[in-house]
Order: C-alpha cells, then sequence, then structure tokens
C-alpha cells in the first residue's frame, strides 16, 4: 500500500500534466503553421527550394524619352529582376538614317528574350533625317538622350548599370558612336555592330553610289565642304585602349556597307588592343535569315557571357 498509493498519485499526476501540454500545443498549432509557412518562405528566398519571383515581368510601350514624337522607346524588363545583376541590351534600328522603325527589332526582341531571359531590353525609336531637318548629328544626339534617360530611370526600373548596345546598319553605327564617344554617365560593357557604317569619309568616296546623297543631305555637305562632320561622324576615329568590348557582324557581299568598313573597324580594334571579334558571312548581303542569323544569335550569346559580367 505504501509503494501503490504514491505511484497512483504520480500516474495520475503526469497525465495531468500531458493533458495540459496537448490543450497548449492544440491552441497553438495555427501559430506553428503560420511559422512553418514563413520558414519555408525564407528558405526558398535564400535558395533552400524554388526561387520566388518577387518582381513580375513588365513591358512599357511607347514610353518617352523626350518632348518629340518620335522620342520612344519600348521597355521590356525580366521576371525577378534586381538593381544588382539585371543587365541591358539597348537596341536601335537602321534605315539610312532617314527611315526605319523600333518595330523593325520585334523579332530581334522576342529572340532575345528567350535567349537572354535576365536581361531587360529597350528598343528605340529616334528621330528621322529628311527634307524638313532633323540632319546629323540629331539622331546621334537622341541615341544619346535615350540612353542618359534609361540611366537614369535604372533603380525605377529595378536593373544594374551594366549596358549592351545593339544594332544594324545606320543602328550599328549609332551603337558605335555611342559606345566609344560617350562614357558619362556611364560607359557601356560591350557593342552588338550589325553592318554599321564605321567610316563616313571612305563611305563617301568609295561607298555605294546610292548612298552619296543620302551622305551629303545627312551631314550637310561632302568631306571636302564639311570635313569636321564627317570626322565627329565616324566612329573608327573614337577607337581607344579603352574602348568597349565589340561583336561585328557583316556579309561579304554587303551592296550597301562595304565590308571594307567592318574589316577597318576589325583592324583598329586590333591595333588598339580591344577585346573584339569579326565574323564575315560568306554569301550574305545587308543582313541574312536562316543558319546564319542563328549562328550570329548564337556569337552574340557566348560573346556577352564572356564579356558582360
Amino acid at each position: 500500500m505504501l509503494l501503490k498509493e504514491p505511484y497512483n498519485y504520480i500516474k495520475t499526476k503526469a497525465f495531468s500534466v500531458i493533458c495540459r501540454k496537448l490543450s497548449l500545443m492544440k491552441s497553438l498549432l495555427p501559430l506553428f503553421s503560420i511559422l512553418i509557412i514563413i520558414i519555408m518562405g525564407c528558405q526558398q528566398e535564400a535558395g533552400g527550394g524554388d526561387t520566388i519571383v518577387t518582381t513580375p515581368a513588365q513591358t512599357f510601350l511607347n514610353v518617352g524619352y523626350g518632348t518629340d514624337a518620335s522620342q520612344k522607346m519600348d521597355v521590356y524588363l525580366p521576371a525577378g529582376r534586381s538593381s544588382s545583376k539585371t543587365k541591358t541590351i539597348i537596341l536601335i534600328h537602321g534605315g539610312a538614317w532617314a527611315s526605319g522603325d523600333k518595330a523593325d527589332f520585334d523579332a530581334y526582341v522576342d529572340t532575345l528574350k528567350q535567349r537572354q531571359p535576365d536581361y531587360a531590353i529597350f528598343n528605340i525609336n529616334y528621330r528621322l533625317a529628311g527634307a524638313g531637318g532633323n540632319l546629323f548629328p540629331t539622331q546621334e544626339n537622341d541615341v544619346k538622350a535615350a540612353f542618359d534617360f534609361i540611366v537614369s530611370k535604372s533603380a525605377e526600373y529595378k536593373i544594374s548599370q551594366k549596358f549592351v548596345l545593339l544594332g544594324a546598319s545606320a543602328g550599328g553605327h549609332l551603337a558605335l558612336l555611342q559606345g566609344y564617344k560617350q562614357s558619362s554617365p556611364v560607359k557601356v560593357k560591350a557593342i552588338i555592330d550589325f553592318f554599321g557604317p564605321t567610316d563616313l569619309v571612305d563611305m563617301h568616296d568609295h561607298g555605294s553610289p546610292a548612298l552619296v546623297p543620302v551622305l551629303e543631305t545627312l551631314l550637310g555637305g561632302s568631306p571636302v565642304s564639311n570635313p569636321g562632320m564627317y570626322q565627329q561622324s565616324s566612329p573608327i576615329n573614337f577607337v581607344n585602349a579603352q574602348s568597349p568590348p565589340t561583336l561585328i557582324l557583316q556579309g561579304d557581299v554587303d551592296p550597301l556597307v562595304a565590308p571594307s568598313q567592318s574589316a577597318a573597324l576589325n583592324t583598329k580594334l586590333q591595333t588598339m588592343g580591344v577585346i573584339h571579334q569579326y565574323i564575315l558571312y560568306s554569301g550574305e548581303g545587308h543582313g541574312w535569315v536562316g543558319t546564319n542569323l542563328v549562328n550570329s544569335f548564337n556569337s552574340i550569346q557566348a560573346f556577352l557571357t564572356a564579356n558582360v559580367n
């Protein structure tokens, strides 16, 4: 009896304590559930699971960067972007400085979004030269204004200040001018040049005769009558040892921008020790499609991976 009574007391006391703990745990169960959800979310943000995208992809069309109706750009911001890691590609269309539209690059936008999903993309328009005005350097100034606008909006858009310029034909020329002449407010990390003119004196004197009146209208005269404008408008004159890495893509039977334009830039970049790559496509003219275009985008992807960090 002396042993049994203490045992019964202890058993009853323990049972009472267990019941109280179970009751307390039941009341705290909702709080535990919330804590588990929070912990799981933190693990996912830290890389413990699938990354939670906190910033959705956004598209803004026809964003103004100036007061003129032509000073517009389309903005494509990737999901999950941040001001510390998200790089940017700025597209500049061609059209002999007097025609063309950012819509010409819509297919390039789609391709770049698939191949470079972590990049923001800005596809810009600029004022076109014509009989009514907007002669050079209006187009160069517009590219600079668009670039400065994007830099100023980098915090709002949640993008870093790692910029790449990509242009074709006249757009390639404008991309080269911006990349080689400007280092403020930010120096670009790389330039992708699809058959852009590089030496406008040589283009005037030895290029396609069809381009002579275009250049003389655009630049307000000939290399003899207005040498300063031709000098300032030729990207090859501004290459130096600090110039951004440059990828040149050129067709070897281009009837408008002679391969010699890209070859001369290639030689200048090599002489100055600038990181660059020159790809000459056999049998291609002023632009190409199919296998060679796929190769071009493969080359762009590899070049950006190697040079934009």
